[in-house]
């Protein structure tokens, strides 16, 4: 049997707010712009995680409503996003097999509370090279 997939879990908020270029102005653009960037990701990986990857973009707010596409899996936060990325990495560890599992944002909370779950953590440039 071989070894299930690394899910990648992007705070669309922190990674979007992570760069000053107007983002506010359309919550939701941004996210999809964020979306379609992450594309090759799912396929190729990320640095020091090979692909293929699951990848699932967390939007929520102004940015819910952003549709999934190939490769990247949109999820909707019903309230906090933080809340959902924190429930999605207790996901990844749960079973008889985790997942292994690395989540995108450079909120401190965040990342300690995912840890909690044997989450590796990496900061918004992973996903956004050159900003």
């Amino acid at each position: 049997m071989s070894a299930p997939r690394s899910l990648v879990i992007v705070d669309a908020a922190n990674v979007v707010g992570s760069v000053p270029d107007g983002w506010w102005r359309d919550r939701r653009g941004a996210a999809e712009r964020l979306r379609d960037a992450l594309v090759p990701y799912a396929s190729d990986g990320l640095p020091g995680l090979p692909g293929p990857v699951d990848l699932v973009l967390v939007v929520e707010g102004r940015a819910r409503g952003v549709a999934p596409v190939p490769g990247v899996r949109v999820e909707a936060a019903p309230g906090s996003g933080d809340d959902r990325i924190t429930e999605l990495a207790a996901e990844a560890a749960a079973g008889p097999s985790p997942r292994p599992c690395l989540v995108v944002t450079a909120d401190r909370e965040l990342r300690r509370r995912v840890e909690a779950y044997g989450a590796r953590c990496a900061g918004p440039r992973t996903v956004r090279p050159g900003r």
